[in-house]
């Protein structure tokens, strides 16, 4: 999208904001963040019970992860002094308030998953060459 281009999307107006809310909807639209916010949505929880949650996660990309979510204020994280250090994460405010929007998402997809699977199907034999 251009400078001074406008999107509508229903109630929500976007005037050549793009270079702003691009990388917020990467972090938020990233598939391990969903899945971290979902997991988080149970309360806080150490890195090692988040990463054994997360099939197919590294111990990088989670880092990696939680350090973004912690950046854009959807995550904090809390060491607590102790031999190792104990360190804890949880969903902030503004990360509680992305639960909504997530359930909607995941409400969809569940809903639409045969109809995607079916058209990809359908594309991939039309491409196979």
């Amino acid at each position: 999208m251009q400078e001074g281009t406008h999107l509508d999307l229903g109630h929500i107006h976007v005037t050549g904001g793009c270079k702003r809310i691009t990388p917020i909807l990467a972090r938020i639209g990233d598939k391990w963040t969903l899945l971290i916010v979902s997991i988080l949505a149970n309360g806080p929880m150490r890195f090692g019970e988040l990463k054994r949650q997360i099939n197919g996660i590294s111990q990088r990309m989670l880092t990696f992860s939680l350090r973004g979510l912690e950046r854009n204020g959807l995550v904090s994280r809390t060491v607590y002094p102790s031999v190792p250090p104990h360190v804890e994460y949880e969903l902030t405010e503004l990360g509680r308030s992305l639960l909504e929007p997530i359930r909607h998402l995941m409400t969809w997809v569940g809903e639409n998953v045969d109809c995607v699977e079916a058209a990809q199907q359908q594309y991939d034999a039309r491409n196979d060459d």
